[in-house]
């Protein structure tokens, strides 16, 4: 089966950008804590799992790419840009 991965092998697109826009929060949110505020929104996730998201190991979901919006107010734009 093929499967669609970026230019540079990731297996999402958005995982820089959340890494960058959770360094940029006032303080600096941790991938525990993002973890957590993820799971009060409904995604089963925890540190590992964002650690994977950011480093492009892990496929998203659009499902998932809503709510990671949410937690990091931010528009699927900014996290696809």
């Amino acid at each position: 089966m093929f499967k669609l991965k970026t230019k540079d092998g990731k297996n999402n697109i958005c995982g820089k950008n959340i890494y960058a826009l959770r360094k940029a929060m006032i303080p600096k949110m941790s991938q525990r804590a993002l973890a957590e505020q993820l799971q009060l929104l409904g995604m089963d996730v925890d540190k590992n799992a964002i650690q994977r998201i950011e480093s492009g190991q892990r496929f998203v979901t659009d499902i998932e790419l809503k709510i990671l919006c949410m937690a990091l107010n931010v528009t699927i734009e900014q996290l696809l840009n």
